[in-house]
């Protein structure tokens, strides 16, 4: 036997070693032995199956990932393991101390446990391949190792309860958990047997894998895999690595696992909540608690979140007391306290000896942080997923609300869409944010009643000080948080004020350079930008003040705490009681900082439920209870029609013939309709908008099939009310509406709930989706080309599509393009045509369009499209001119039926009717409404053509740009590409840092620096204090030198608390500065891009959609206000504090230097891999967010038609695609912090493993290694800050970068090279223009608009200029005023180039109008003279002029009175009047009218006319003409084409030229 064995597995020290005489068992050193068979056992069976075999064998089932975990008591399995593998590393641990205690080396005392922590691994390595590869036979060789682990350890308990070991010995209790953990292994092995009967049994158990992970698209894995890569995020290592070869888009994150998509959640909430409703349901006035269906449906996870919290925050004080463990046992090394039994082989250590061990106390400190920091982001990562569940539950509540919501409730205004948005962007994020936090609130007190506890424990009764420090400077926090956030709020205020300003000078920039204005309207924003930035100092205060609060209260109680226990305990703490109290106090600051917070969001938690509450009640469509409204909603309807006079509408009469000599034979012959033959019956119906006045009564009427039925009567009469009364949306008081059953066959919809077909609706005021043209027209019905191409031709709608850059695929609606009214109109009927149902409504669908479509639409859509289908059409109209058409006819007058029938029986029976209609037909100024109505859509056009390319040339020129940046991006290598991604942008964060002057960041700098050496030295001192007592050999301070003990404790006190007081003071200095710095920054920056903005070139804003210049100012200007301050300050500190720490355990231990080179090099690459893809994953959050946002919004609008169409579902299911699109993008950015926190955290524990093991090597003073310890445990908490804050930096520098690059842009050229004394007062005074050899274009690199014109203009002249759409007039009229880059040839104006003015004083001498009509939101006052300059007399004048004077007077105010945004409390035409004022104020001798008259009707255009040859009689006016007549009485007329002037003389004498340009033009206009 002796031979056999290694000769020192059992010591060479001691004869009876080897001594059997007693039975082998008897023999400690040979049941060690034995001990080893089953873990070599295992070895050798395993290993080879390893190795060799996994190459061949491939999956059963073929699923994707492997992650398919099923065997059964899978995680009990791994818990279990991980049982085992912690006890075998106490069981080596315990060996290797008490071999140290032996004269020889006993390799038996610890070899076995080392082969069995092997074997355990190998096991649990061993059984996750065979579980993920489906092979459940080879479980047996782990059975068969259990079993004879089971055994062999069984027999050596046997054998020490035969010694009888005291319990008390630490070898008997680790010997007695093993016997415990392989009979619990062995259990689970038999219970896998049992179920899958994989062996032993005939027929094994087949299983399927779950559905997720059969599919393909399911990439977010986290519920799947097993416990570690649950804990440690493996599984998310590919994603993230792969996020620096090319950019995570929605595809690489795939879909939201089933548990976790919002129907699921959704569900489940709604069922626990019409739970609490059944509850409530007897007691009238209590409403159903969603705070306990929230719990009912997320109460387990936020429970076990909840505990995975406790269990951290135990943990978390391993720190603390494994720092004065170790500090301790240096203390007392020279104690040895080993108890030899009689048997030498055999030194039984117990625990508490055990512990004594300082290597044994770091190793255990490593185990206690990488567990105590695995459970903290297990707990956030289960709080942070419940939290989205949540939200996508609340989300799809809100939503099926929505869609059932009575539409009176929307227009009496009690839920108004603003607050229907707040609920979905605000109120479900305030609840998501609160399950985040809420494991918090109850974990938080027990962790701060820990940590007193500890203390008073290490400390006495001088912690209880300290702890006092702390609570009562906690309610100054909480008061803090509450100022924050209102400060917030009234910043948002003046935000929202200042964007609606920058709004209206970007819309209206055109006309506020052409008058010089810029600088007034400059000015006004800048005001409210100053109010806002007041309230900035208010927040940045207050921010400044909670950081410094919480970094000084630390110091505070530290300083309380150490100066009472120095006096009440005539000592100072020992080294080991200081350092431990220290880092005690660290862990108590961050609940007490936290729970401010969270008891914010706490009470904001409670408001929004009570908000959610509020809606969920609140009434529903159909349900017929008396609901209370204040007004009758007679003047609703009014509303919808403002400027239009009922007489103007219904004059106009397209076939000319009137209704007497209308032929029947144009008709399909009428049938006498029978009682049967209706689609819909309406009888004694009593209808009211949820008043309980009756807006409709007594409603008498049937709707007949397949025919055409009109509604007419005057504004306001309820026509449109009728409708919606139809299709459900009122509230019927009394009466019936009967919907017949026939024409089944047409209906390609299921017949609806509510006993009514899906409906074609068009309502009056237009609704677009936020999606390309064709999905607005189509609306999830099949795309079918013959029918689209036919319904877009009946709208006119070709060549309105033809103008949008991508055709019919180009996004309209909110965020898309700005379509006109009449395009928006026509887009909506075109909807209605093309749905393939059999009623069709359409509410006053000719409102917006003029005379030829709706011609066109009456004859192409209605009569031959609809009648074709043998659709029942009803339609609500005002022209009467299409009387002759209807087959049926009602009408309507005060909320009543006037008249019902077809014209034939309202000729005969209500003849006063009849005629009324004919006068309101005449057609007596019918030529002059054609006139006027012809050009609108062509204007609408117009318009559009320029929001889309101010310029043909440019569109193309742009083209060809992006096709050569296409052609050299693809020449880019992938790897400069990616080399961009993973570079922080420095130049950026330099211009910013510098744009708050040069000082304050120099200020910021030292105080930072300053700071934290003030901290480090704090901590310094603490450690000479207290070790001075244990070594009087230490390096002298300059308090030790002489003197009584007395004095030095006092020297020793006065420099602490000197230095504490200093720290206090830099705290407050440094987060000052900061704050300081930002708000600076953010004002140089916001009054930079303004003013750079407001001085570009008109060329910039025809360019660069408005959109785009309004984000800099709303998203980017936030970012940099708000955002970018406090994360600069947390990253240079927590940068600081880790380079601080890093420089302090360096310093207490060289040694550590060396272990720090690879762990920084990990942490670089986690670093850089994390912040490319958390860049990319917040990009996704942000931008699946807004789509969710409209498409509530869109559907809070368009209720009615969607209600109509009956697409409730359709919606719904877009909803939840939304939702869950948006959750996966935020539940992977979770996890991608999740994933960089652990991993941070692992090296964390690293560092202070390493620092430990390092400084006990030294065995420096315990002083400085107590030092070492504190600081290493403190980067723990750092090092993820710096790379989150690192990564949200990236990020929120974007918003600086785009900034920038605005301000990089060329402005006009403002001075010119006169001097202003050189130009005279009253310049130009005659008019006299001369134009010489004119060239002119928008840019340098684009081709001339202009080329060579010369003409030459009389003062007083009236001047015509007309050629067709891009001859070049327009860019005359803007050479006048240098708009555009005029780069040869000149124009004199009364004997002075203006190229040579300065361009302010060129733009104030001149005036024009212009062909939009601008008003600004103020009063009239303002808008007629925004500078002030004039008399009230002058204003009145000017009004009178534009025949303006009266409507003013009448208006509440007079000239004060109200102008609304964009002026739309004033029609179109008395716009266009308000303009013609605004020129005759500013008494300029030449006014230039560019296509002024474009926009108003005829009567309006007359009176320009007069007052222009009137009032302007002195003055030289130049028309530019888009219709000929207009400049007929000219004195003078150009005619341009292409840039050139082809015909330049009197009208009388171009006229008579018979194939001249002119006399053709005038031919094709009359």
């Amino acid at each position: 036997m002796p031979e056999a064995m290694e000769i020192a597995f059992c010591g060479t020290d001691n004869s009876s070693a080897y001594d059997i005489s007693g039975g082998f068992l008897r023999n400690v050193c040979f049941l060690d032995a034995l001990n080893l068979v089953p873990h070599v056992f295992l070895l050798f069976i395993t290993f080879p199956i390893l190795f060799i075999g996994w190459g061949t064998q491939s999956s059963k089932v073929q699923i994707h990932h492997n992650t398919w975990l099923h065997f059964p008591g899978h995680n009990l399995r791994w818990i279990l393991t991980f049982t085992l593998l912690f006890v075998h590393v106490c069981e080596i641990g315990e060996g290797i101390v008490s071999d140290t205690h032996l004269q020889s080396r006993h390799l038996h005392l610890f070899l076995p446990a080392i082969m069995g922590f092997v074997a355990a691994t190998t096991s649990i390595v061993y059984y996750h391949n065979i579980e993920t590869s489906n092979f459940p036979k080879l479980l047996l060789a782990l059975f068969l190792y259990w079993v004879m682990a089971f055994v062999t350890k069984t027999i050596k308990l046997v054998r020490y309860c035969q010694d009888a070991v005291p319990l008390a010995q630490l070898r008997f209790c680790i010997t007695v958990i093993m016997v415990v953990l392989y009979g619990l292994l062995m259990a689970v092995e038999i219970n896998v047997i049992r179920i899958r009967r994989y062996v032993f049994f005939n027929n094994p158990q087949k299983v399927k894998p779950p559905e997720d992970l059969q599919d393909l698209g399911v990439r977010f894995l986290q519920p799947f895999v097993n416990l570690v890569s649950k804990a440690t995020y493996w599984w998310m290592n590919t994603l993230i690595i792969s996020a620096h070869k090319k950019p995570i888009d929605l595809k690489a994150i795939g879909k939201l696992p089933i548990a976790m998509r919002a129907l699921t959640n959704y569900v489940s909430l709604k069922d626990a909540y019409e739970e609490q409703k059944k509850k409530v349901a007897d007691q009238p006035n209590r409403i159903p608690s969603i705070w306990l269906a929230m719990y009912r449906a997320f109460g387990r996870p936020i429970l076990l979140s909840s505990m995975f919290r406790y269990l951290a925050d135990l943990l978390g004080f391993a720190g603390p007391l494994c720092i004065s463990g170790i500090v301790d046992s240096f203390n007392n090394s020279e104690r040895n306290t080993t108890r030899l039994l009689n048997d030498s082989t055999q030194p039984y250590l117990t625990s508490h000896d055990f512990l004594k061990t300082a290597y044994v106390l770091a190793i255990l400190l490593f185990l206690a942080l990488i567990l105590q920091r695995t459970f903290l982001q297990a707990s956030y990562y289960v709080a942070i997923e419940t939290g989205i569940n949540l939200r996508g539950a609340l989300l799809a509540m809100i939503y099926n609300k929505i869609l059932r919501l009575s539409t009176s409730n929307l227009s009496m205004g009690e839920m108004t869409l603003g607050q229907i948005n707040n609920l979905v962007a605000i109120e479900t994020n305030q609840l998501m944010w609160f399950l985040f936090l809420c494991p918090n609130l109850w974990a938080m007190p027990v962790q701060i009643i820990m940590g007193v506890i500890l203390l008073y424990h290490l400390l006495g009764k001088s912690a209880l000080v300290g702890a006092a420090v702390i609570v009562l400077l906690a309610p100054i926090q909480y008061f803090i948080a509450t100022k924050l956030a209102e400060a917030q709020k009234s910043t948002l205020d003046y935000s929202t004020e200042r964007l609606k300003k920058t709004n209206e000078i970007l819309k209206g920039i055109k006309l506020l350079k052409l008058y010089a204005w810029e600088h007034i309207f400059c000015r006004s924003v800048e005001d409210t930008r100053m109010k806002e930035l007041t309230s900035l100092k208010t927040f940045a205060l207050y921010t400044s003040l909670s950081i410094f609060m919480n970094a000084a209260i630390p110091i505070a109680a530290v300083l309380a705490t150490f100066v009472t226990h120095t006096y009440t305990e005539e000592k100072p703490p020992s080294p080991a009681q200081a350092f431990a109290s220290l880092s005690l106090f660290h862990i108590l600051v961050t609940p007490l900082f936290l729970l401010s917070t969270v008891v914010r969001f706490a009470v904001k938690a409670v408001i929004s439920v009570q908000k959610l509450n509020e809606f969920l009640i609140s009434d529903e469509i159909g349900d017929d209870s008396w609901r209370n409204g204040d007004s009758s909603l007679m003047y609703e309807s009014c509303k919808k029609h403002t400027g239009l006079h009922p007489k103007a509408i219904n004059r106009k009469h397209p076939i000319r013939q009137q209704l007497d000599g209308c032929e029947p034979t144009l008709r399909v012959p009428i049938r006498h309709i029978d009682i049967d033959d209706y689609a819909i019956k309406v009888t004694n119906g009593y209808f009211s908008w949820g008043s309980g006045l009756a807006t409709l009564s007594n409603i008498n009427i049937r709707i007949p099939t397949g025919q055409m039925t009109m509604i007419v009567g005057q504004v306001g009469c309820g026509k449109s009310s009728l409708l919606l009364a139809i299709l459900g949306e009122m509230q019927s008081l009394d009466g019936k509406v009967h919907w017949s059953r026939v024409n089944e066959t047409d209906s390609s919809f299921e017949a609806s709930r509510r006993s009514r077909y899906a409906v074609a609706y068009a309502a009056q005021k237009p609704w677009l989706l936020n999606a390309t043209v064709e999905e607005n027209i189509t609306f999830g019905s099949p795309f079918n080309k013959q029918r689209y191409k036919a319904v877009t031709d009946a709208c006119s709608l070709q060549p309105d599509i033809d103008l949008l850059p991508f055709g019919d695929q180009t996004e309209i609606g909110e965020r898309g393009i700005n379509l006109s009214g009449g395009q928006r109109q026509r887009i909506c009927v075109a909807r209605a045509l093309y749905q393939n149902t059999s009623l069709v409504f359409l509410d006053d669908p000719f409102s917006a369009l003029d005379i030829h479509l709706s011609d066109h639409l009456m004859q192409e859509g209605i009569l031959k499209f609809l009648k074709d289908d043998k659709r029942t059409l009803v339609l609500v109209t005002h022209k009467l001119q299409y009387l002759p058409h209807a087959d049926w006819i009602i009408a309507m007058k005060d909320g009543t039926v006037l008249r019902e029938g077809t014209l034939k029986d309202i000729q005969n029976n209500d003849v006063e009717l009849y005629e009324h209609w004919k006068t309101l037909m005449n057609r007596q100024d019918q030529e002059l409404e054609k006139d006027m109505e012809a050009d609108q859509t062509t204007l609408e056009r117009k318009t559009l053509r320029r929001a889309m390319y101010p310029r043909e040339s440019k569109a193309q020129l742009e083209d060809e740009d992006e096709e050569e940046e296409e052609e050299e991006e693809e020449d880019d290598s992938m790897s400069t590409v990616m080399r961009l991604r993973t570079k922080m942008p420095w130049k950026t964060c330099w211009r910013y840092l510098t744009s708050g002057g040069f000082l304050l960041l120099l200020m910021m700098i030292i105080s930072k620096l300053l700071k934290h050496s003030v901290i480090v030295a704090i901590d310094y001192w603490l450690a000479q204090w207290t070790s001075r007592n244990q070594n009087q050999t230490q390096t002298q301070t300059f308090c030790s030198v002489d003197g009584s003990i007395e004095d030095s404790k006092n020297c020793y006190i006065a420099v602490f608390s000197a230095l504490s007081a200093a720290g206090i003071v830099l705290c407050l200095v440094t987060s000052l500065s900061v704050e300081w710095m930002g708000l600076m920054a953010a004002k140089n920056l916001h009054h930079n891009l303004l003013n750079k903005i407001i001085l570009g070139p008109i060329r910039f804003f025809d360019t660069t959609p408005l959109g785009l210049i309004l984000n800099r100012f709303s998203a980017d200007t936030n970012i940099i206000d708000q955002h970018i301050p406090p994360t600069l300050e947390s990253l240079t500190r927590s940068t600081l504090l880790c380079l601080s720490a890093i420089g302090m355990i360096s310093y207490a231990t060289p040694f550590f230097l060396l272990a720090l080179m690879p762990i920084g090099i990990a942490f670089y690459f986690i670093q850089k891999y994390f912040r490319v893809a958390s860049k990319d994953l917040q990009e996704l959050d942000d931008s699946t967010q807004l789509p969710l946002l409209c498409h509530f919004s869109e559907t809070a609008e368009g209720l009615t038609t969607i209600r109509a169409f009956r697409h409730e579902a359709r919606f719904k299911q877009r909803m939840l695609e939304l939702t869950d699109t948006n959750n996966i993008a935020y539940l992977f950015l979770s996890a991608a912090n999740r994933w960089l926190e652990v991993r941070t955290d692992y090296l964390g524990a690293f560092i202070v493993l390493t620092a430990a093991v390092a400084s006990i090597a030294e065995g420096p003073t315990s002083g400085l290694m107590g030092l070492g310890l504190l600081y290493a445990l403190t980067i723990t908490n750092y090092l993820n800050w710096v790379v989150r804050n690192l990564a949200d930096l990236e990020v929120q520098m974007g918003a600086v970068k785009k900034v920038n690059s605005f301000l990089n842009m060329e402005s006009e050229n403002y001075e010119g090279t006169m001097e202003l004394s050189q130009v005279p007062k009253d310049w130009p005074q005659e008019g006299e223009i001369k134009i010489d050899n004119l060239c002119v274009r928008y840019e340098n690199n684009l081709k001339p608009v202009l080329k060579h014109v010369k003409a030459y203009i009389k003062p007083g002249q009236k001047v015509g200029i007309c050629g067709r759409t891009g001859s070049g007039k327009s860019s005359l009229s803007l050479a006048f005023f240098r708009m555009v880059d005029i780069f040869d040839g000149k124009i004199v104006i009364d004997g002075i180039d203006i190229s040579k003015l300065p361009l302010h004083t060129l733009r104030s001498r001149l005036s024009i109008i212009l062909q939009d009509p601008v008003l600004f939101s103020g009063s009239i006052r303002f808008n007629l003279d925004p500078e002030c300059k004039c008399t009230d007399d002058t204003l009145w004048e000017a009004l009178e002029i534009a025949q303006l004077k009266n409507m003013v007077k009448s208006l509440p105010g007079g000239l004060d009175a109200v102008v609304t945004e964009g002026g739309e409390n004033f029609s179109v035409g008395q716009r266009q009047l308000f303009c013609l004022a605004r020129a005759f104020v500013r008494r300029s001798s030449i006014l230039i009218m560019d296509e002024a008259t474009a926009s108003i009707d005829m009567a309006t255009e007359n009176i320009l006319q007069k007052v222009v040859m009137t009032a302007f009689a002195e003055r030289t006016v130049v028309i530019i003409a888009h219709r000929v007549h207009t400049i007929l009485t000219a004195d003078l007329v150009i005619v341009m084409k292409r840039g050139n002037i082809l015909e330049y003389d009197t009208p009388e004498n171009l006229l008579a030229q018979e194939d001249g340009i002119f006399a053709s033009f005038v031919r094709a206009d009359m």
